[in-house]
């Protein structure tokens, strides 16, 4: 309830002429924002004075303006406490009297309700109000940039939230008009929010690219630019083993400022094919997000799964073929998860070998092409009657070799041979 000062003033400005009214609301408004002693009085203040000013019979020409000067006064107000409970209060008072004809005036004030909600570390409340925005208004045109700009707030504010399902949603609008898009900042949070709902998808090829994008841009600040190498490095080495990781981590590998992170010891052994320690890889996971260690269906982690596929891949490049408990021996875990983690990589094509359950041996056969495996065992079969071919044809050519040999150096024994 309004303070009695301010009470009466508001029941004066009732009784006197519409032509009065207009000076007389604007005097009273300044009056209640210099003058009110505590948020408390303030909040109470500035929702009877937008109640009686909704409630009276103003013609929108004059209401309008007068709204307009009420918005600037509320984002010069320094509580958020106060703008979230007076927003509020208008943006509802707007909506039973036509929200529609305030567009306007109604996008200030929930622009400035969600700032305020992200000041109190609010981001879900902010990105709920933000959503309310009619960005598709009948009064006036709203470009792509400024479409592009709310939805990049709504986003970072769900993402806030560890909530990338719903920022996720917000994204692909902006996707949908990015081409339109001409603000390069905007743009630029558009990549760094999909680099961040790739991260928290576990997409983490696709987070590392995007992340390495990021830290080319030569508008960004330099520290900004060696924080998103450094989380592109991070999401390489956590990502499926395999060629395309593979071509990742070399890309990160060549660039010259790789060298100064804090974790290049583990871009390096990884892109050379060399076996984690556990010291190595407890050191890593101290510079990890709590999502990257989140516990995945086999109960491992997702660093975990990542360093075990990591050393299976480097057994490759060591080994011929491995028996089932020599691997699981080399990698920290039993034969049988061991076999498990070889076949899924062999069956996705990120190893190339083959197993043999009979002999509980695994064969690796060089370069992984990337791609999945279908009819293994038909290919299989084909590839050695290609190499058996290949054998013979190579022991005609020597032999070829040797008879063309004696034909030059005893001409005459060859002749004879030959008659007979």
């Amino acid at each position: 309830m309004a303070l009695p000062p301010v009470a009466s003033a508001l029941q004066a400005i009732e009784s006197v002429s519409a032509s009065d009214k207009p000076s007389r609301y604007s005097a009273l408004l300044q009056e209640i924002i210099s003058s009110s002693s505590s948020s408390t009085n303030l909040t109470a203040n500035l929702n009877a004075y937008a109640q009686t000013l909704l409630d009276d019979s103003l013609g929108i020409v004059v209401l309008r303006p007068l709204l307009a000067t009420f918005v600037d006064a509320f984002k010069s107000l320094k509580d958020p406490n106060v703008k979230i409970d007076v927003g509020e209060k208008v943006v509802t008072l707007l909506q039973s009297k036509g929200a529609g004809q305030y567009e306007e005036q109604d996008t200030a004030l929930k622009l400035e309700i969600a700032e305020a909600y992200e000041s109190i570390e609010d981001y879900r409340k902010s990105a709920q109000t933000l959503v309310t925005i009619n960005l598709e208004s009948t009064q006036k045109a709203v470009t792509p940039d400024e479409k592009a700009r709310v939805w990049i707030r709504i986003v970072r504010c769900y993402l806030e939230e560890d909530d990338p399902t719903s920022a996720f949603t917000h994204l692909n609008k902006v996707k949908n008009i990015l081409f339109n898009v001409t603000d390069k900042q905007t743009r630029l949070f558009f990549n760094l929010s999909q680099a961040r709902i790739y991260d928290s998808q576990r997409s983490f090829l696709d987070a590392a690219q995007a992340y390495y994008t990021l830290s080319t841009e030569s508008v960004i600040e330099v520290e900004e630019r060696e924080n998103a190498l450094g989380a592109s490095l991070i999401c390489a080495v956590l990502a499926p083993a395999g060629p395309l990781r593979g071509r990742m981590l070399a890309k990160l590998y060549k660039d010259d400022r790789a060298s100064s992170l804090e974790d290049y010891s583990i871009l390096e052994k990884m892109f050379l094919d060399r076996l984690l320690s556990p010291t190595e890889i407890k050191a890593f996971a101290g510079h990890l997000k709590p999502h990257h260690l989140a516990k995945t269906a086999d109960g491992s982690t997702v660093l975990d799964k990542a360093v075990l596929e990591h050393n299976l891949l480097g057994a490759s490049k060591l080994y011929n073929n491995i028996g089932f408990d020599q691997l699981g021996e080399l990698l920290g875990v039993d034969a049988e998860k061991a076999e498990d983690y070889a076949a899924k990589m062999l069956e996705q094509g990120r190893l190339s070998g083959h197993i043999d359950q009979i002999d509980r041996l695994i064969f690796f056969e060089g370069e992984a092409s990337g791609e999945r495996k279908t009819g293994h065992a038909e290919r299989q079969v084909g590839k050695e009657l290609r190499k058996w071919d290949t054998n013979v044809a190579g022991l005609a050519e020597e032999v070829e070799k040797v008879t063309t040999m004696i034909q030059l150096e005893y001409p005459e024994f060859y002749a004879a041979q030959v008659v007979h």
